[in-house]
């Protein structure tokens, strides 16, 4: 029998662990580029939320990153189709692949638009045994055709914390976005621009440092506790 733990009597022994730094020291570092799936939340044919998107992932790949976007045009909403509708099969292959996410939206009366949440709806929290966003990396950024906001971020950090995703301090928002790009779509010299920078280096970042040990900092013992319950009532079913 493990040892009781002194002042803890509601604590299992056998599920309680204390993490220590040799925890880490025989994780194995990936050699493969940081992989990352970056969603927009706007289908209109000059998306600024999809140009500021582009940006991004210029620069992620500029960094040294392998960047996928996914296009939400004929995602169905959430619900309207099975999940084995090809575009929601597509975003889910994406979210699993993924090791870090960018998403961005347009503020639509002080929120995120329903285009984005929908993508974000469709990726389940678990499908099996496979968690397609816990433990990933997530940056958040936002366009607003006026003022500087940061309604639509804030909601996304909801979200991404409801995936339990690591979703980085640093942040976008960009104001009067239809005055930060040029003709061809390309976004011009500015703060803003500088800040999106910033982002995508930070994210890049945190990604490196926590895709290889995710499934450490996502081990919980409320969830080996549950699984420990489940095997013990499937072994006294057999048993009966």
């Amino acid at each position: 029998m493990p040892p009781s733990l002194p002042d803890l009597p509601n604590i299992d022994p056998a599920l309680f662990r204390k993490t220590a730094a040799a925890d880490l020291s025989g994780v194995a570092t990936s050699a493969h580029a940081p992989r990352f799936l970056l969603l927009y939340g706007s289908v209109r044919e000059r998306s600024y939320s999809r140009l500021l998107t582009m940006e991004a992932a210029r620069l992620l790949d500029a960094m040294g990153g392998d960047v996928r976007v996914f296009d939400p045009r004929g995602l169905p909403l959430p619900d309207g189709e099975p999940d084995t509708h090809p575009k929601v099969l597509e975003l889910r292959e994406l979210a699993q692949w993924a090791e870090g996410m960018v998403w961005c939206s347009p503020e639509r009366h002080g929120a995120m638009t329903g285009i984005m949440k929908a993508q974000i709806d469709w990726i389940p929290l678990s499908v099996g045994a496979v968690r397609p966003t816990q433990g990933k990396t997530l940056a958040v950024m936002e366009v607003s055709g006026g003022s500087q906001s940061f309604n639509a971020v804030n909601q996304l950090r909801i979200l991404g914390r409801w995936m339990r995703m690591i979703t980085i301090p640093n942040q976008s928002s960009v104001a009067k976005a239809f005055l930060e790009f040029d003709d061809a779509g390309r976004m011009k010299p500015s703060a803003y621009y500088d800040r999106v920078v910033d982002v995508m280096e930070e994210l890049f970042k945190f990604t490196l440092l926590t895709r290889d040990v995710s499934a450490l900092l996502t081990d919980r013992y409320s969830e080996r506790k549950e699984s420990a319950e489940e095997l013990s009532r499937r072994v006294n079913q057999k048993a009966i």
